[in-house]
């Protein structure tokens, strides 16, 4: 049996390209999908780190709840799909509670990095106003993940062309399909690559 958990941002729902697709990509190949629909955070979050933790607190404390009937124990597979404060809200949920999982990170914060995430890629954007890019490259590094990279690409993996923010979500729902179906023994990809556009 193969689950995966949708950890959305503040306000990147799973309604949202990122999050929405990767629930129907998996759904259709059988996996059972558990969206964490947290909510409630207060206004003002971006470059305000205090804020920024409380929002992972906040959506740490709903994830236990919304989850606290799952027998992870059951799963042959477990996946974690994370965005923004998601990916420190899973992270920290999955160290928690001992889960052995793979991460598929969207766009994470610097916080993100401070649990150990062995199996894990990394999505970001070079124009994201949440987190510097160096900080990215420099974490993903020290931890051996590799980092699929986006030119001129904002927090939602957006550049604000159509056309390019449609090739965009295709190339990385590819990559993100490759990599829930490769090997778990499989070392991913050498980190930085670039998913499109300008490094």
């Amino acid at each position: 049996m193969k689950i995966v958990c949708l950890f959305p941002g503040i306000g990147y729902t799973c309604d949202k390209p990122l999050l929405y697709y990767s629930w129907k990509m998996f759904a259709a190949r059988g996996w059972k999908v558990v969206p964490v629909p947290y909510g409630g955070f207060p206004s003002g979050v971006k470059g305000n780190a205090k804020k920024m933790r409380k929002c992972a607190e906040m959506a740490l404390d709903q994830a236990e709840e919304l989850l606290k009937d799952i027998n992870w124990n059951q799963y042959d597979s477990i996946l974690f799909i994370s965005k923004s404060v998601g990916t420190v809200a899973a992270g920290a949920y999955a160290a928690r509670h001992h889960i052995r999982c793979r991460h598929i990170l969207f766009t994470p914060v610097e916080d993100t990095f401070s649990f150990d995430m062995k199996d894990a890629i990394v999505f970001h954007g070079t124009a994201d106003p949440w987190v510097n890019s160096d900080v990215i490259r420099n974490a993903c590094r020290d931890a051996g993940l590799p980092l699929y990279i986006t030119g001129n690409a904002n927090h939602s993996l957006e550049t604000g062309d159509v056309d390019t923010d449609i090739d965009i979500i295709k190339t990385t729902m590819k990559i993100v399909r490759e990599y829930a179906e490769r090997d778990n023994s499989g070392s991913g990809s050498v980190c930085p690559v670039a998913v499109s556009g300008k490094q």
